[in-house]
């Protein structure tokens, strides 16, 4: 039974005020890392009071979003918003870069690491247990979108989306939130008392750089780029680079 997408990406709407499904979905992912970073502050873990968390979590909100968006609108579609500047601000129409937030979250690691005097290795460590949650959720506000969609596909688990055409596609967003969110993060529980500090880090980058680089093949490719190499989309080359840095990283950390 091949299914089509219907989902409005407005889950509720007054007057001029609403609430959108991908935004909701990334409100929940923050909340369900804040309260499990609260668990970490409580068994030692995360040496950082509650309120010192809430610093910490904007400093990830700011550099979360500015990441995503300036990777997304300069590396992903700049023919498209250098003609349109104003756009480049409307995020809730969706356009978030995953590598650009990871950049901008480890410039706001840095900061925060220096300003607060926490080991940047054993934040990061303390990060990537926790945002695969987010990751997870951030995929179903993909599909609630109906953006990010996948190839055309005759399996009977197909999705019609509006923007897809007529034939039915990988409702690939649900395989990233399975394997980049709950997959993801159980390795990365099962992991975070098993390695030294650092290296799970570094394991965050090599896993999440597999199974990204895996769906790809389910997965349309930015129209605006398609494929950029061979046939390898831009998100495959970027997983290449950090499979390649999680691998130098976690031989890096294992000689400390």
């Amino acid at each position: 039974m091949i299914l089509t997408h219907h989902i409005n990406p407005t889950l509720l709407q007054v007057g001029l005020f609403q609430i959108r499904w991908y935004g909701l979905m990334y409100v929940i992912g923050f909340f369900a890392s804040y309260i499990l970073m609260r668990r970490f502050s409580r068994e030692g873990t995360l040496k950082l009071s509650y309120l010192e968390i809430d610093s910490l979590l904007f400093y990830v909100f700011v550099g979360l979003f500015l990441g995503a968006r300036i990777f997304y609108v300069f590396v992903y579609n700049f023919s498209l918003y250098r003609h349109h500047l104003l756009e480049i601000v409307e995020i809730w129409k969706g356009g978030l870069s995953f590598h650009g937030g990871l950049l901008g979250i480890v410039i706001a690691g840095l900061v925060f690491s220096y300003r607060y005097k926490i080991p940047f290795w054993k934040l990061g460590d303390i990060f990537v247990t926790c945002a695969p949650i987010g990751l997870g959720f951030g995929r179903i506000g993909n599909f609630m979108n109906g953006e990010l969609f996948g190839r055309a596909t005759d399996g009977h688990w197909g999705v019609i989306f509006p923007e897809g055409g007529p034939f039915p596609r990988h409702p690939s967003q649900l395989y990233e939130s399975l394997f980049e969110g709950f997959f993801l993060f159980c390795l990365m529980w099962f992991f975070r008392k098993r390695v030294k500090t650092g290296q799970l880090s570094a394991l965050f980058l090599i896993f999440y750089g597999i199974f990204r680089f895996f769906i790809e093949y389910f997965r349309e490719p930015d129209v605006q780029l398609g494929f950029v190499f061979l046939h390898f989309s831009m998100g495959q080359l970027l997983c290449m680079l950090m499979m390649i840095a999680g691998g130098v990283l976690y031989w890096q950390r294992a000689r400390v």
